[in-house]
């Protein structure tokens, strides 16, 4: 599986979009978060794209954060691309979305090993998928899970029309109560929260923390990844594929518009700016809505010291 987040917060980049605040030094060393923003993305250009080598935590100044290599196509929309030697490309929101419906008009790459992929996930690894595997053009799995934990009994397979040749528009409806999966328009799939109440840890495993939407496009057909990996994506990629074209695969990207729901009732509100977590339960009874800082000075800084910036000029 693509690891888009760090994990554990280091400096710079590591403590920002992705770093866990649970395994992590400690609740603190994460920058805060930047709340939802409804808005209807046009993915036309690089002008609101900022690479994960130049991004400190400014939603201000963009609104994805890409790490790979996305191309503009025809000025109408962005190719996620993935050539020889690479791990693909992956746009990362810098809003994060604490429930919301979340849209995305795309089509995707295909062949062998190579995955398509428009998720949601948050920094405890909750996560909601709808993703793509090149050797089947005419389906799409669903997913869902809560902190990382493997469920193998979370994945169906929405029917689709070729993913490739058609344009499609994606929608996850993540409730407080329930998600719900659509294909332009049409509710394929609904998961509901009272279903997912697991026995054993007396909780619900439902994704229920504020995430990062993530588009992506990368190699899963590696001989590096595992067995389980590589035949889930339908074998080895084949970097001479008729599928490629200039050098590499690639999945095209319109358009993700996200509408954000209200926080759930009774939240821990006291600003207007971020979310924190303020417990390693890392639960949705924890999440906090701040106007804690969400920038660092440097990529010496951390959530901890984020003013820290060894090349500023003394005064």
């Amino acid at each position: 599986r693509l690891s888009p987040e760090y994990g554990q917060c280091g400096v710079g980049a590591y403590c920002l979009g992705g770093c866990d605040p649970l395994y992590s030094h400690s609740l603190t060393s994460c920058v805060a978060a930047p709340v939802c923003k409804s808005s209807d993305y046009k993915l036309t250009s690089l002008s609101d794209v900022t690479p994960n080598t130049q991004y400190l935590g400014d939603s201000s100044k963009a609104n994805w954060v890409s790490s790979g290599t996305p191309v503009v196509y025809q000025d109408n929309s962005l190719l996620l691309t993935m050539a020889p030697n690479t791990v693909g490309t992956l746009l990362s929101s810098t809003h994060y979305v604490w429930y919301g419906k979340i849209s995305a008009t795309m089509t995707t790459s295909q062949g062998a090993g190579v995955v398509t992929a428009f998720i949601m996930m948050s920094d405890v690894k909750d996560e909601i998928d709808f993703e793509f595997v090149g050797v089947d053009l005419e389906h799409v799995q669903s997913n869902y899970y809560f902190q990382g934990i493997t469920d193998y009994f979370s994945q169906h397979n929405l029917p689709v029309s070729n993913t490739v040749q058609n344009v499609h528009t994606y929608t996850l409806d993540w409730q407080p109560d329930y998600i719900t999966w659509s294909i332009d328009g049409q509710v394929m799939r609904t998961k509901k929260r009272s279903e997912t109440w697991n026995a054993t840890a007396q909780q619900y495993h439902f994704p229920q923390t504020p995430a990062r939407i993530m588009l992506s496009l990368w190699p899963a057909g590696l001989p590096t990844n595992g067995q389980g990996t590589i035949d889930w994506a339908g074998g080895l990629v084949d970097w001479n594929s008729p599928y490629m074209q200039n050098g590499y695969f690639y999945a095209m990207v319109k358009d993700v518009n996200v509408q954000c729901y209200d926080p759930p009732a009774g939240y821990n509100n006291s600003g207007s700016k971020s979310y924190v977590y303020n417990s390693r339960a890392g639960t949705n009874d924890t999440i906090a809505v701040t106007n804690q800082n969400t920038i660092l000075a440097s990529f010496q800084a951390t959530g901890e010291d984020p003013s820290k910036n060894p090349n500023a000029q003394s005064s």
